[in-house]
């Protein structure tokens, strides 16, 4: 009984370290703009191929809630909305496909106020896929950093 206890154990513990834990990214940016003028850039769910430099169109399914988007050099990733708070200025989406190395992401991009400027956060959670944890996170630390430049670039 002490043995099969013991062994039971020992592979729980062996498997919880195997397991994948969750690994996190975020980037913030100050704007000049307002945190209303900064919002109306981002907060149509489709514009972001008008301020992410690695973005060449977006198209948008009939119910508002899907994104397709197609990626400068090829490739597309589709995502899903989530959550919309115009009035908090922020949305959560999810990624349902995409050449990214993760798996089960889902990301919040928020607009607040800043002074007389703005702040805008993008803070996402996500496991590593086909890719060794910190390939995955450089790849979406890449993906947050790259277009919060752009963004805010004013």
């Amino acid at each position: 009984m002490r043995i099969t206890t013991a062994v039971t154990a020992g592979a729980a513990l062996l498997l919880s370290g195997l397991t994948a834990q969750a690994l996190d990214s975020s980037a913030k940016a100050a704007s000049k703009l307002s945190a209303d003028a900064l919002w109306a850039k981002i907060g149509d769910f489709c514009g972001i191929s008008k301020w992410h430099p690695a973005i060449e169109k977006c198209e948008l399914s009939a119910d508002g809630k899907t994104r397709t988007l197609s990626l400068k050099g090829g490739g597309t990733i589709v995502e899903a909305l989530v959550r919309m708070d115009a009035s908090g200025r922020s949305y959560t989406y999810s990624i349902v496909s995409g050449p990214l190395p993760v798996a089960n992401y889902t990301s919040t991009i928020s607009v607040t106020a800043d002074g007389a400027g703005a702040m805008v956060t993008w803070a996402g959670k996500y496991d590593a896929k086909g890719a060794s944890d910190a390939d995955s996170k450089q790849a979406i630390d890449g993906v947050y950093d790259s277009g919060l430049k752009a963004l805010t670039a004013n």
